[in-house]
């Protein structure tokens, strides 16, 4: 029962988000959009991804403007973008959703950055699939902080994927257990013009579109950065 409840909440607070259609241009101001706040947090000088993670990294998603509402039920729903790296660098950009609720005595609405780190091969898997659940079906942990520290090895043990949200201007790693994430198809063949597995496309098969290459290049250049530094 307060699955459902959640459920409808999510659906009731954010209409607009989860049910419309978007265009081509809509998909196109997703990926700048992504581009933005990953060069942002990038350049967050020591409040940024450290570098020893960025340099394993194997995806970076970013959902910019992930909204979270709530009115003593809360709901939070985004869409972002996804690219992994391929033997012959990073591949073209897949559309994800993501969705989740909670539970509790709340009230107000905002907006919050996303990006999530894959930093293995496992992580990589997650991202294959139709959809997972962060905490059931996919070990995921807040990642830590701090350009010029050293971030704690733990996540290389047990995380498949680091989480970090930026609102309001703060960045921090964040605990997302129970979002799930999901594969947006329907965005991802009107983007491309034609239906292309996500798996064809993450593992590099698809051409990057021209409209998606300036944020392909801005991953691949913050991943060249980081190996450099290490």
């Amino acid at each position: 029962m307060k699955k459902l409840i959640v459920s409808v909440c999510i659906a009731v607070l954010l209409p607009s988000a989860a049910f419309a259609a978007s265009s081509r241009d809509d998909l196109q101001a997703r990926i700048d959009a992504a581009r933005t706040v990953l060069d942002q947090i990038m350049n967050a000088q020591d409040r940024g991804i450290p570098s020893n993670i960025m340099a394993h990294a194997t995806c970076v998603g970013v959902v910019p403007g992930l909204k979270k509402a709530a009115f003593v039920f809360g709901g939070q729903y985004g869409q972002g973008v996804v690219t992994c790296r391929t033997g012959h660098g990073w591949s073209a950009p897949v559309f994800i959703r993501m969705a989740g609720g909670s539970w509790g005595l709340q009230l107000g609405a905002q907006s919050t950055d996303l990006v999530l780190i894959a930093v293995n091969e496992r992580g990589f898997q997650d991202l294959l699939k139709d959809k997972f659940k962060i905490g059931a079906d996919a070990a995921a942990s807040a990642g830590p902080v701090g350009r010029n520290g050293q971030a704690s090895t733990d996540w290389k043990m047990s995380a498949e994927l680091l989480t970090y949200s930026r609102s309001k201007g703060l960045f921090a790693g964040i605990d997302l257990d129970g979002t799930s994430v999901s594969q947006n198809q329907d965005d991802t063949t009107t983007y491309y013009g034609h239906e292309h597995p996500f798996e064809q496309i993450l593992k590099g098969q698809v051409g990057v579109p021209v409209g998606a290459v300036p944020f392909v290049k801005d991953v691949a250049r913050h991943f060249v950065a980081a190996k450099q530094r290490q």
